[in-house]
Order: structure tokens, then sequence, then C-alpha cells
């Protein structure tokens, strides 16, 4: 899955768990360079830095998305094994 395939269907996924992803330029001397998970008058939301290239994007949103229970959503086995949360193998 090439990264902008994977930002689209992570920004998806966002918003079916009622995240608000927002990009915006954060400055260079901020502790937090890449991003953050925060609540806003009750609305979580995942601030992303515009700056950072791409793939970085992607790490951002895998591993803020990642946190989430995540067992009773249907994930393409793609999306899913980037959040690593692939499903326990059969015996």
């Amino acid at each position: 899955m090439d990264d902008h395939t994977a930002l689209a269907e992570l920004e998806e996924l966002a918003r079916r768990l009622e995240i608000q992803i927002r990009y915006e330029r954060l400055a260079e001397s901020d502790a937090v360079k890449t991003g953050g998970l925060c609540r806003i008058r009750g609305q979580l939301v995942l601030i992303v830095n515009s700056r950072i290239p791409m793939h970085a994007k992607v790490q951002v949103l895998s591993e803020f998305i990642g946190r989430f229970d995540l067992n009773d959503l249907y994930l393409k086995p793609a999306l899913r094994k980037l959040l690593h949360k692939e499903e326990p193998a059969e015996n």
C-alpha cells in the first residue's frame, strides 16, 4: 500500500472512530514535532504537523489510531497490518 492510499484509509478509519484530524503547521520549537491526540470540547482530535513528509503522517496516524480497540471493525488486511493489528493465525 502506497503512502497516499494508506493516508486516505487511515483518515477514513479515523472518521469511523469519530476522531477529527487536523493538519496544522507546528512551530519548529514545539515539544511535539509530529502531532498528538487530544480532546477538545469532548471531541477526540488528532493534530498532525502539516510540514512532515507523507510517510511520517502515515506513521503518526497509525501510531495513534492503533491504540484504539479495532476488533469489531472490518479493516482491509493491508490496513490491519499497517496498524500492527494482524489477526492471530489459526492453528
